[in-house]
């Protein structure tokens, strides 16, 4: 299969209350948006104390989970729809058994996942983007 050109991806990290972006990766496509995910944690947390991080499924894993568990975030993550509730950390365990039990519109309003979509009234989405939100504290 012969490839026409790489494609930039634009990953950042957000301020859910002042919109201000803590930390920007640009990557190619064929890097997964969670293997930039400890870089931005690490970034964003030079100019904020962060307590909670909004994100989408891509970044459903054992592996986001524990990062964020290691820096003291709570992970607010939405579950992929096939998520099993007999693996993973139990923060994800609960949060799959709550998006089966609540669907995933009482899942979001449960967790406050709405705040996740106030990008799109400040940034463009012109480009694919899965950008993880972030409540936090000046320090």
């Amino acid at each position: 299969m012969v490839r026409l050109g790489v494609h930039l991806r634009l990953k950042k990290e957000v301020d859910i209350k002042t919109k201000e972006i803590l930390a920007m990766e640009v990557t190619t496509d064929d890097i997964h948006d969670s293997e930039v995910l400890p870089s931005l944690i690490t970034n964003a947390s030079r100019h904020r104390l962060i307590s909670e991080a909004y994100m989408d499924g891509v970044y459903d894993s054992i592996k986001s989970y524990g990062l964020l568990k290691k820096a003291g975030i709570k992970p607010i993550i939405k579950p992929r729809r096939n998520a099993r509730t007999d693996r993973g950390p139990p923060e994800r365990r609960n949060s799959v058994m709550m998006l089966k039990t609540l669907g995933e519109e009482g899942w979001s309003k449960r967790m406050g996942y709405g705040r996740r979509w106030r990008q799109h009234s400040q940034h463009s989405n012109a480009y694919k983007e899965n950008t993880p939100w972030l409540k936090t504290w000046k320090t």
